[in-house]
């Protein structure tokens, strides 16, 4: 039954992250540890002038299950908004603990951990990526409307 979480795509994803790695510059960084097992995941993001993220890297050390969450958000994640993974996020937990179908849209691939639901220990480390991109994303946002809010009192 566990092999059943273990497909060839999720090992797949497992196996090949994308944007893995660090940014230089970033504009928000976050980490994310799931206590009962320790999967970790940092993210740096940078946006664009729409609050869209334009770079991303990420550094997980997780199970086969937290990383083939990330190897499906580092190939979807360029351009997305802070709703678009509020959205994906709720779905996903929606999907885990409640029979949610899933996120829809961009990280709509995150429907194949659907079966984790039948894991609860495994659902915190199916979620380090994309709440450390939340995260991270927030942070860059914050620093975006800062800047915005010291550039207009400058002006004034």
């Amino acid at each position: 039954m566990i092999d059943d979480l273990y497909s060839a795509r999720i090992l797949s994803l497992a196996a090949n992250l994308p944007h893995s790695g660090r940014l230089s510059q970033p504009e928000g960084t976050a980490e994310r540890v799931a206590k009962l097992c320790g999967s970790k995941a940092i993210v740096d993001v940078s946006l664009d002038d729409q609050g869209r993220i334009r770079d991303f890297a990420q550094s997980v050390k997780a199970c086969a299950l937290g990383q083939a969450a990330a190897g499906v958000i580092g190939e979807t994640i360029i351009g997305a908004s802070l709703s678009d993974l509020t959205e994906a996020r709720d779905a996903m937990l929606a999907m885990l603990k409640s029979g949610g179908e899933g996120p829809a849209g961009r990280f709509e691939g995150l429907r194949i951990l659907k079966q984790v639901a039948d894991y609860p220990a495994r659902h915190a480390s199916t979620m380090v990526a994309l709440e450390a991109a939340l995260d991270a994303t927030r942070q860059a946002l914050e620093k975006h409307h800062s800047h915005t809010r010291t550039r207009l009192a400058g002006a004034a």
